[in-house]
């Protein structure tokens, strides 16, 4: 209001709604769709007013969030883990015994029927010359597997993305795109992802993945052998 700037403005700039930016003026965060998105708007908007981003986010956090469950558990004394009796084999050791020798006697079976059985290789003789003739079969080119992954993304509607990669560095550090906006490829030999929605198309090493529709954040930990989902405790938080 001091600086005269016009809400649909800041709309406009920003590209926030103008019913969140009353919402957060108002400190009303039920209006807002979720905890990631409280973040992502407190520092868009503070960005574009000049604000202390980082003391908005503190001063939020310090009002309005609770501690998480890790925090509050507390931590049992080594005395009590020491003091546990060991645990018994559920495996009897007679019946350990029992197996190994099993497997003995199978493998020396094995070994002698193969002594018997196997035959020298074909000779032709031509004239001087001795042939030998072995077929050996073809070793089939196996396709080398991925050391790194790689991850696009194409929004189809308004979505926030936070990405980071093993070490917890921030590639994509917490941004919402919408429809249009080109979202970099990025590559590294892990990724972990968080989605505000499923408001996205996504291909990792070039294979379409399907994000389903969640109430909450969606989390992905992206590897070069595949792809899992992540609950939203493990999920990464950029802001």
């Amino acid at each position: 209001m001091r600086a005269k700037i016009d809400i649909n403005e800041v709309e406009t700039r920003t590209k926030i709604r103008a019913k969140y930016l009353r919402a957060m003026e108002n400190e009303e965060w039920d209006l807002l769709p979720g905890e990631v998105y409280v973040k992502s708007f407190l520092r868009t908007y503070g960005e574009y007013l000049g604000l202390d981003t980082r003391q908005l986010s503190d001063d939020f956090r310090r009002r309005y969030e609770r501690p998480s469950d890790h925090e509050l558990r507390p931590i049992a004394p080594l005395g009590r883990e020491r003091d546990r009796p060991p645990r018994r084999p559920r495996v009897p050791p007679w019946a350990i015994i029992g197996m190994v020798l099993v497997i003995v006697v199978a493998a020396l079976w094995f070994v002698g029927k193969l002594n018997s059985g196997s035959t020298p290789h074909t000779k032709t003789q031509t004239g001087s010359r001795t042939t030998h003739r072995a077929h050996h079969p073809r070793k089939r080119a196996r396709k080398a597997a991925p050391k790194v992954v790689k991850l696009q993304l194409q929004p189809t509607g308004s979505v926030y993305v936070c990405l980071v990669d093993g070490k917890g560095k921030k590639l994509i550090p917490g941004q919402i795109f919408a429809v249009g906006q080109r979202i970099p490829t990025k590559t590294a030999s892990k990724l972990m992802l968080t989605l505000g929605n499923n408001n996205v198309k996504m291909k990792v090493n070039g294979v379409t993945v399907p994000v389903s529709a969640s109430a909450g954040s969606i989390g992905f930990r992206l590897v070069p052998g595949g792809h899992s989902p992540l609950s939203a405790a493990q999920q990464p938080r950029c802001t």
